[in-house]
């Protein structure tokens, strides 16, 4: 398996981490759907240069970046790029394949495709905190498995979800046909 680095641009890594597995705490499942994020683009936590917020953003790569979404979920970044630039990928996905009963207990929820299929049910399910925000990626809690080599993913891309800046952006990546994305890709 090779792996995944975290210094490439943040398109690269999102289409990289798709098909790699996840697991928080030994809880996780294959990833199937992320979006990019870059300083240059107004839709970016960074755009508008470093803030405590966003801080994590602009230090090293492989580290998780973990903010509050409209101040009701958790939603879960892996860090790229160079320190100081600020760019990176939110895991908006992933397929469950291990410790599905406490992903359901924490999720209340029985279907596994609702388990992780968005940034804030996939926090959930994990147990992603804002304590894990600026933590490793290559360290407990998290063990990321890249892909391997010779897997055959197919990646689709399109635009991102829920954004009203940069809404043009290809920077949507999906396992081409799971049934456990957040949406559906938008046709055309």
């Amino acid at each position: 398996m090779a792996a995944i680095d975290f210094d490439a641009p943040s398109i690269e890594v999102a289409r990289a981490l798709v098909g790699a597995s996840l697991y928080v705490s030994g809880v996780g499942g294959r990833i199937v759907e992320t979006e990019a994020y870059d300083e240059s683009e107004p839709a970016a936590h960074t755009f508008g240069g470093q803030t405590p917020r966003n801080a994590v953003m602009f230090g090293p790569s492989g580290r998780a970046y973990v903010y509050r979404s409209y101040g009701l979920h958790w939603c879960l970044n892996v860090v790229c790029m160079r320190s100081g630039h600020g760019a990176g990928v939110l895991i908006r996905a992933i397929e469950p394949t291990r410790g599905l009963a406490a992903m359901r207990e924490r999720r209340r929820q029985d279907d596994a495709r609702l388990l992780c299929s968005g940034p804030g049910r996939l926090c959930q399910a994990l147990g992603v905190t804002h304590a894990m925000n600026g933590l490793r990626f290559d360290r407990p809690p998290f063990r990321l498995v890249p892909r391997a080599e010779d897997a055959v993913v197919e990646v689709a891309s399109g635009t991102r979800i829920g954004i009203s800046k940069s809404r043009d952006l290809h920077w949507r990546f999906v396992l081409a046909g799971s049934a456990f994305l957040s949406k559906p890709m938008r046709a055309g």
